[in-house]
C-alpha cells in the first residue's frame, strides 16, 4: 500500500472538502454515450498555467508526439448488479459485486441493507442463482457466499447487470459502450471511463505515430460510489483495489520515461503507476539507495489518494473526464494541474455546455 509521504503539510493547510465544489446544472449530467466515441468534446488544459483550447476528442494526436507513452487501464467491467428476491419474504433486493474472494465467494454492497443480515438468503432468476449474507463487513459491505449449478461467467452474463453509476437514470442499450474497446480482464465494478473515447482506428493512428502503449490493469471498486463525507479531506479512507503491472508494460514505460511523455488514460491508469512508484521507491529507501524511477513487474491492492501537494513520480500528462464535485478524482486533478485551474476549467466547461461524468467529454491535462 503506498500513501502520501507528507502529511504534515496538509494538516497546516487544512484542507476541506467543500475546497473541491462547483456548481453543475443536472441537464450536464451526460445519460447516454455518443454514437461514435471519439466525437466526444475535448478540453485541454495546460497543467502550468491553465490555459484552455477547446477540440474534438478524434483530434488527440494532434497533441501526442513521437517518443510519448499512453498507460491505458485494461480491466473489464463485469454485470455486477443482480436484482433479485429474500428467499423469505420475496422483498426486492440489490446485489453489487465488488471484489472476489473465492470462486463462489464475494465483497458485495446491498439493499436494503437492513433487510439483509447475516443468514439471511436471496435468489436470482428464480433460484438460478442463490445467495447466504455470511457477514458485515466494513463500511455497511456484505461478505455473500453464491451457490449456482453451472459456469459462473455465464451465470452472470444472463442475470447480471451492467453497474452504472447512480446519476445515470437512462437504460443502457448495449452492454459494450460500458467497456472499453482493449477492456480484457474482467473484475471491475465501474468502467475506467477516460478510455472510452478511443476507437481502435484511433489507436492504430496513435500507434502508428511512435507512441507507445503500456497495459496496466486495476480493477475498479467501491470508491468509485462512494462520496467523499469528511470535512477534512485527510479523514476520507480510500478503499483498496486490486492492481497488476506485467513485466513487459513496466519496460515499456521505464523505456519512455527516460526519453518521453508518460500520459495515463484515467486516474485509475494513474493511481496504478504511482501505486508502483511508491512500492519501488520505498524498495530503494529500505535498502538504503537512491531510488532510479523505475518500476518492475508487481502487483497487489492499493488505497493511494492523491490531492494537492502530492508529487507526481511517473505520470507527466492526464486524459480524464470531468468528475463529481468533491470528489478525490476532482482531489487527483487538481493535485496534477492546481486547485484554482481545474475549477476554472470546469466552470468554462459548464459554460460551454460540456458533457459531465462517465458518458461525458474528455480533458487533456498537457504540459505545453
Amino acid at each position: 500500500m503506498y500513501m502520501n509521504p507528507s502529511e504534515a503539510t496538509f494538516h497546516s493547510l487544512n484542507m476541506r472538502t467543500s475546497d473541491f465544489y462547483f456548481d453543475l446544472p443536472e441537464e450536464l449530467i451526460a445519460q447516454d454515450p455518443l454514437d461514435v466515441r471519439s466525437d466526444s468534446k475535448l478540453l485541454v488544459i495546460n497543467k502550468n498555467n491553465g490555459e484552455l483550447r477547446h477540440d474534438i476528442f478524434r483530434n488527440i494526436t494532434s497533441y501526442l508526439k513521437k517518443g510519448d507513452c499512453l498507460v491505458l487501464n485494461d480491466t473489464k467491467v463485469i454485470p455486477a448488479r443482480l436484482l433479485g428476491q429474500k428467499e423469505d419474504t420475496k422483498a426486492n433486493i440489490e446485489v453489487l459485486l465488488l471484489k472476489r474472494i473465492t470462486d463462489t465467494d464475494w465483497e458485495c454492497l446491498v439493499k436494503p441493507g437492513k433487510k439483509l443480515r447475516p443468514g439471511s438468503s436471496c435468489v436470482f432468476g428464480e433460484g438460478l442463482l442463490k445467495a447466504e449474507i455470511l457477514d458485515i463487513l466494513d463500511d455497511g459491505k456484505r461478505f455473500v457466499r453464491f451457490s449456482y449449478d453451472g459456469i459462473w461467467e455465464e451465470i452472470l452474463d444472463k442475470l447480471g447487470q451492467m453497474p452504472l453509476p447512480p446519476y445515470i437514470t437512462h437504460k443502457l442499450k448495449d452492454k459494450d459502450r460500458y467497456q472499453t474497446v482493449y477492456a480484457k480482464y474482467e473484475g471491475s465494478a465501474a468502467a475506467p471511463t477516460a478510455g472510452l473515447h478511443f476507437t481502435k482506428e484511433l489507436l492504430e493512428e496513435i500507434k502508428d505515430m511512435g507512441v507507445s502503449i503500456a497495459y496496466v490493469t486495476l480493477h475498479v471498486g467501491l470508491g468509485t460510489f462512494r462520496p467523499v463525507k469528511a470535512d477534512n479531506i485527510l479523514d476520507h479512507h480510500m478503499h483498496s483495489e486490486y492492481f497488476h503491472i506485467s513485466e513487459e508494460s513496466a519496460k515499456i514505460i521505464n523505456e519512455a520515461k527516460a526519453s518521453g511523455r508518460i500520459i495515463c488514460v484515467g486516474t485509475t491508469s494513474c493511481r496504478t503507476i504511482e501505486s508502483a512508484a511508491g512500492i519501488f521507491e520505498k524498495k530503494a529507501l529500505d535498502e538504503g539507495r537512491e531510488w532510479d524511477g523505475r518500476i518492475a513487474e508487481c502487483e497487489g491492492d492499493t488505497e493511494i489518494f492523491i490531492y494537492p501537494g502530492y508529487r507526481f513520480k511517473i505520470l507527466d500528462c492526464l486524459i480524464t473526464n470531468f468528475h463529481l464535485p468533491e470528489s478525490t478524482l476532482l482531489m487527483l486533478v487538481s493535485a496534477l494541474a492546481g486547485r484554482e485551474n481545474v475549477l476554472n476549467a470546469y466552470k468554462v466547461a459548464v459554460s460551454n455546455k460540456y458533457r459531465f461524468f462517465s458518458f461525458g467529454d474528455a480533458c487533456f491535462f498537457t504540459d505545453e
